[in-house]
């Protein structure tokens, strides 16, 4: 099941009114200006934003998805189970730098994780004013905590039910709830529910159509004079806001004329029972003469209004003809829809200032080309937020004022769609975390692209005196093929631009068609950006940026381009020295882990291993079996951190215990000094490992653990256990460490399996529910078909294999014990099966 906008059916409904009700409540209880709730998506490790209150819905896309691994407070609340408290931009700068570049002015964040009891559903998230201390909003905080506990609760309920709690749509945006009654001009009507009792003023008469005095005097009365446009009648409606749970968007109505209007309900005091509150109910007549003042259809500057959800409410003649839209085209609608040409990252990022600081917004914008006679091509606006909506004014703008308020400057304006001015501090952040060629590329695609309007991305990287294409995206398929790995004596602008290190910027393809006779291009219209990648004075490539509609470059946006050139041309030179070092901890590992399992007659074994795809790529899982004196030992560990560190560790734990095995030392004895060795390295790190020692003929299996997962056993019949195998802490951390040992029975047809965190963890969600199914998966190993360990060991490890992301290493070690008669097949080979 996948939460969608404006379905209220179930099940998906009662989830989307769920989360709407406590978004709208936590808003209102941290004293936001915007909130929301985030909730597991079925993309593993990924969160997405369900509900978004108080905020247009496209000035929050770049935050609609959060990986839980990613450096930020959704993610670290619902990653550590605990709240973040971000009390102003300072904190906010110092913990979640990219946060704050993305939204640079003052506000403050709180994130409360929703659980109940083990499991972990989500995040409710509110922006609210910023204050010096976070002591000063801690009831704010206690507040959101409750509501977010009793979602949680609630949560739990539904998915008792057999409903799956994931959201996997885009964001259900409502208005933020009402805070005192609605504006003026309106009809203004309240309900007594103990004496079902309806009073209205004389505004509601005229909007309903009746006469004075005529207006219905009870709610079943009413009920029937207001037709509900939706599925919910008005009597739930006003039960449901007596009970302290109004409908936090207006409800579309319709008289009994069939003319449209609005219902919103007024919240009521909460601290009174239900039947001894009034509800307050406002009428609202939709058309522009309802919601617009007719003064300011005269006035000579444009004026419309925007509501918190983005949608047009007011337009006057002069805005409709400066914006280039009907008036019927604009209301109702969507911004971004009406006006297409503002969906740009400088007028989001203003108005998104204006809606979560209060604060008046002004900045300009070209308006595209057109057949329509206009003073100018520049328009200025103003935006004045108000507790429910934006009011914006717009005059042309034939110059833009440079800021010090002595008027209009003398040169043109810089760019129509110039990216504020901390991008390169976002793509900085971001960068730092990009380890991989890949990752570079993906970094730059979800920074610099959407940051400029951008459409088409290539990257070439220099190899030998010759370019070559490490990255494309957006250009027709094959148009890039003809210049791989072209000369540094061509005449290309993407050669020239990186041997000569001046960026090249066409505001037209005529333009660059003419500066390079005869080259291919790729679109009719459109402009180019070319930009020399260069680190530390060495050349590394260049960048070639693509906009599919003409447009200008200016100093300040020029400037901008190349210097976030200049970061791009740090990462590929990381990247390579990353590389290298993977390849080199890989080749380590590879030599490490064991090319042959040590065999016995009447034991099979089968393991597995699996390097993550994040980060470093390879860590320090092992696994091995070695022969102990007349029986087999079967080890498992894990080292902390990735990288070539973690694999030289993991070779001498692997040595250390061998050799204690080889020895036939007890399993406590192998566990001590394999602890002191890791102590005396002193190499920064520590490691989790479970040793089992079985003796195949009586099927006993003596076994220790130090930190590690617990072992699960399937008996012959399918019944699947997790192993009560009381534990000592991890080695390389305490010389005085003890570790008991538990003794079990494995009989014939029995199957061990020991494993590391990497194959139950996920981030989000608790150890135990992964080992719940790795448990679950074993016991429906034995099914018909299933011969042998080696294809158990394919099945509990297939979903991670074809899994992209794979954020830690894996390692699986199967043992299963075989009466005599198994012993002759198992002895032709079949235990030394590895991958």
């Amino acid at each position: 099941m996948t939460g969608s906008v404006g379905d209220e059916r179930e099940p998906r409904g009662r989830l989307t009114a769920l989360l709407t009700g406590a978004a709208a409540d936590a808003t209102r209880a941290a004293g936001g200006l915007a909130g929301g709730v985030y909730l597991r998506s079925s993309t593993s490790g990924t969160l997405r934003l369900a509900v978004l209150t108080g905020l247009p819905g496209p000035l929050f896309r770049p935050w609609w998805r959060v990986h839980v691994d990613r450096p930020f407070p959704v993610a670290e609340a619902h990653r550590l189970g605990v709240p973040v408290v971000l009390a102003n931009a300072t904190e906010t700068m110092r913990r979640h730098p990219q946060l704050a570049a993305g939204l640079p002015f003052p506000f403050g964040c709180l994130c409360v994780p929703v659980v109940s009891g083990t499991r972990a559903y989500g995040v409710v998230t509110v922006l609210r004013p910023p204050v010096d201390d976070a002591t000063r909003i801690a009831a704010e905080v206690e507040r959101l905590t409750l509501l977010a506990d009793e979602l949680g609760a609630a949560l739990e309920r539904l998915e008792g039910e057999g409903k799956a709690v994931v959201w996997d749509a885009e964001p259900h945006c409502v208005r933020p709830p009402a805070t005192g009654p609605a504006p003026a001009r309106v009809g203004h009507f309240t309900w007594d529910p103990a004496t079902d009792t309806v009073r209205a003023d004389e505004d509601a008469h005229a909007l309903l159509g009746l006469d004075r005095g005529a207006f219905p005097r009870t709610l079943e009365a009413l009920a029937r004079t207001v037709t509900p446009a939706g599925a919910l009648e008005v009597p739930t409606l006003l039960r449901e806001a007596a009970a302290g749970r109004p409908p936090p968007l207006p409800v579309p109505v319709c008289t009994e004329h069939g003319m449209p209007r609005l219902l919103t309900l007024w919240s009521p005091d909460r601290s009174r029972p239900p039947s001894a509150v009034s509800v307050s109910g406002f009428l609202v007549d939709p058309s522009p003469g309802g919601l617009g003042d007719a003064a300011a259809d005269l006035l000579p500057q444009g004026v419309f209004c925007v509501d918190r959800l983005g949608l047009v409410v007011y337009a006057n003649p002069r805005a409709a003809h400066l914006l280039g839209v009907p008036p019927r085209d604009l209301l109702g609608r969507s911004l971004w829809d009406a006006v297409p040409w503002l969906n740009q990252p400088a007028c989001e990022d203003h108005l998104r200032a204006a809606l979560l600081t209060c604060e008046p917004a002004h900045f300009h914008v070209r308006r595209p080309p057109s057949d329509e006679p206009y003073e100018g091509d520049w328009l200025s606006f103003a935006v004045h937020p108000g507790p429910d909506r934006l009011t914006c004014t717009v005059v042309p703008a034939h110059r833009v004022p440079d800021g010090s308020g002595g008027g209009p400057a003398e040169e043109e304006p810089a760019s129509d769609t110039a990216a504020p001015v901390y991008r390169p501090i976002v793509l900085a952040i971001a960068l730092t975390e990009a380890v991989t060629a890949r990752q570079v590329s993906e970094v730059v695609m979800r920074e610099l692209l959407p940051a400029f309007g951008g459409n088409r991305l290539a990257i070439y990287l220099l190899q030998e005196r010759h370019l070559y294409l490490a990255w494309e995206s957006g250009f027709p398929k094959g148009f890039l093929t003809p210049f791989e790995g072209v000369a540094l004596d061509a005449r290309l602008p993407g050669v020239e631009t990186l041997t000569t290190g001046r960026p090249l910027f066409f505001d037209s393809m005529r333009q660059l068609a003419a500066a390079y006779p005869g080259i291919p291009l790729d679109a009719k219209e459109g402009t180019r950006a070319f930009l020399p990648l260069i680190a530390s004075g060495r050349p590394v490539g260049s960048c070639i940026l693509g906009f599919d509609r003409p447009r200008s470059f200016g100093a300040e946006e020029r400037t901008v381009l190349t210097a976030l050139a200049g970061l791009i041309a740090h990462a590929p030179e990381k990247a390579q020295r990353y590389d290298t070092e993977a390849a080199l901890a890989r080749g380590l590992q590879q030599a490490l882990l064991p090319r042959r399992l040590s065999a016995h007659p009447c034991v099979e074994t089968a393991g597995r291993y699996l390097p993550g795809t994040e980060g470093m790529e390879v860590g320090g899982d092992w696994y091995d079996v070695v022969e102990a004196g007349d029986g087999l030992a079967l080890v498992i560990g894990d080292v902390q951190g990735h990288g070539v560190q973690a694999a030289a560790t993991m070779g001498q734990l692997r040595s250390a215990v061998r050799a204690f095995a080889l020895g036939d030392r007890p399993p406590e004895e192998v566990m001590a000094g394999t602890n002191h060795l890791l102590i005396d390295l002193d190499p920064g790190q520590f490691a989790s490992c479970c040793y089992v020692r079985l003796d195949p003929a009586r099927g006993v299996a003596r076994a220790v653990r130090a930190g590690h997962p617990p072992p699960l056993l399937r008996s012959p019949g399918g019944r699947t256990r997790v192993v009560d195998l009381p534990g000592g802490v991890v080695l390389g951390v305490d010389p005085r460490a003890h570790y008991p040992v538990t003794e079990l029975r494995l009989e014939p047809g029995a199957i061990l399996a020991l494993y590391t965190d990497g194959l139950v963890e996920r981030p989000g969600r608790d150890i135990d529910d992964g080992i719940t199914a790795l448990r679950l998966a074993l016991a429906r190993a034995g099914e018909p078909g299933v011969r042998r360990l080696a294809e158990v060991a394919d099945r509990l490890t297939a979903v991670a294999r074809q899994a992209t992301d794979r954020p830690d290493d894996i390692a699986l070690l199967l043992a299963a014990r075989h009466g005599d008669a198994d012993a002759t097949d198992l002895a032709r080979g079949a235990s030394r099966d590895l991958s």
